[in-house]
């Protein structure tokens, strides 16, 4: 069976479960805080860091504009140099075209390379219910598939389990799906490393197709490009016959110059790292291989038609902002109810997906606005903006009733000062009367702050018995 995001409930009642899990909060923090202190350590190195992070953006605005221009200059590159290029609309076109290139080999296994886009299409399971099975192959991802679980981070899937969780994975599960884990496994990070490597090890040497996703697509010359810690990814995208990868087509960046800005970006904002150890570019087919690119859109020409939501399109999958929100770190990833958890998964997902459902709905209310993601975001994406943006549009679709009976009496009384004054009297006079827990359902919103009392006297009151008082004089 392979685990799903789909039927997740809304983020109130995943989140309301996940904060009890005193485990999973001591996990969660001892992780994001390494990792933010290893990146601000690196990023403070930088003395050009703000300017490297407007270029970014910049690239990417740019890139955005032009996104048809620059689809098919990568198109025109990549089949020139050998390769075949597919487009899907949706999530199910792109794993019926994926599943068609695997039956046309004959294999009925892939390796995989760490992949956000295949995990957004739940390629997977489209794969299994093909007679086909997927191979993991970055150590975190094995974790999450050998323990049926789902990713709850976007750099560290696994960030939820601890080294004993890890060890009694291994132990139980690894010998179903290839070579067991060693006798008397300790939960020593080396020896769970080197159980990893030796199971993966015969995975790498078998397999005749890879499938990879890509940090970034350069329309230049249409260079895919993958960097990542551990080497898996290298094996699997250079010893298969046949390479299939799935990238999104917010991806592309126009040229080399601009990858390296990227390249100076991404591992200081990821692992807190100055460069990553591993970086593989490929450009079409190469030394025999059958490369295929699958290009993606499923949703994204939506968010891009969206003036303030289009900037979630930057994005360049780093985590930054994972590591620094105090929602998440709380929480998990599992309550966000998508594979983009966190502050950027807050307002990709409700896009991507559309505002369809509660669990899209409630997801821009999963944040405190304070700002930290924005900070860090190594391309600018002003996400609390976004959230606002997608909070407003929550509200005008007509779910939340009661809160625009209440805004637009709000906006009557505003309006009018005469209403205004009538109403500020009547607060002071009632005061003694303020409820401590508002009725019905404005008590959700009572329950988590408390009710100003109103001052005896408001301030036009003062201010008119001040002149008053001075007139007399």
């Amino acid at each position: 069976m392979t685990a799903t995001f789909v039927g997740m409930p809304a983020f109130p009642e995943a989140a309301a479960r996940a904060v009890g899990d005193a485990q999973l909060r001591h996990n969660l923090r001892k992780a994001t805080h390494t990792i933010r202190a290893r990146r601000a350590a690196v990023v403070g190195e930088l003395p050009d860091w703000a300017e490297l992070r407007a270029a970014g953006a910049a690239i990417k605005d740019r890139t955005l504009r032009h996104l048809d221009v620059y689809l098919e200059r990568l198109e025109s590159a990549v089949t020139a140099a050998g390769g075949h290029v597919h487009w899907a609309e949706d999530a199910d076109e792109a794993d019926r075209i994926v599943v068609d290139l695997v039956r046309a080999t004959g294999e009925t296994e892939v390796v995989k390379v760490k992949s956000m886009a295949t995990q957004e299409l739940e390629l997977n399971s489209a794969l299994a219910a093909a007679g086909i099975r997927a191979y993991e192959t970055d150590l975190a991802e094995l974790i999450v598939q050998l323990g049926d679980d789902l990713p709850s981070h976007i750099l560290v899937p696994a960030i939820h389990r601890n080294r004993a969780e890890i060890r009694k994975i291994f132990s139980d599960r690894m010998a179903s799906w290839g070579r067991p884990a060693p006798e008397g496994l300790k939960d020593d990070p080396r020896a769970l490393a080197e159980a990893a490597r030796l199971h993966l090890r015969e995975r790498f040497l078998g397999a005749k197709v890879g499938i990879s996703g890509a940090n970034f697509a350069v329309a230049e010359t249409g260079t895919l490009v993958v960097l990542e810690s551990e080497g898996n990814g290298r094996m699997c995208v250079t010893l298969p016959e046949t390479l299939i990868s799935v990238v999104g087509i917010e991806k592309i960046v126009p040229t080399w110059r601009d990858l390296e800005v990227f390249m100076q970006l991404l591992p200081r904002s990821s692992t807190g790292e100055r460069m990553n150890p591993y970086t593989s570019m490929w450009t079409g087919a190469t030394e025999g291989q059958e490369f295929h690119l699958v290009l993606v859109d499923n949703g994204r020409t939506s968010v891009l038609a969206d003036r303030v939501g289009r900037q979630a399109l930057r994005c360049i999958r780093c985590s930054a902002c994972l590591n620094v929100c105090p929602v998440y770190e709380r929480t998990g990833g599992h309550a966000y109810g998508s594979v983009y958890p966190g502050p950027i998964g807050a307002i990709l997902t409700p896009q991507l997906r559309g505002l369809t459902g509660p669990l899209e709905e409630s997801l821009p209310y999963a944040s405190t606005l304070c700002g930290a993601c924005y900070e860090v975001c190594p391309v600018a994406i002003n996400i609390p903006e976004v959230l606002l943006d997608l909070r407003a549009k929550v509200v005008t679709k007509g779910h939340h009733r009661v809160e625009r009976l209440v805004m637009g009496a709000a906006r009557r009384v505003l309006a009018d000062p005469r209403w205004l004054a009538v109403a500020q009297r009547s607060a002071g006079r009632l005061r003694r009367w303020t409820p401590r827990r508002l009725p019905g359902p404005l008590a959700a919103w009572s329950d988590t702050r408390e009710v100003p009392v109103p001052p005896r006297e408001s301030f036009r009151e003062w201010w008119a018995r001040r002149a008053s008082e001075e007139g007399d004089r």
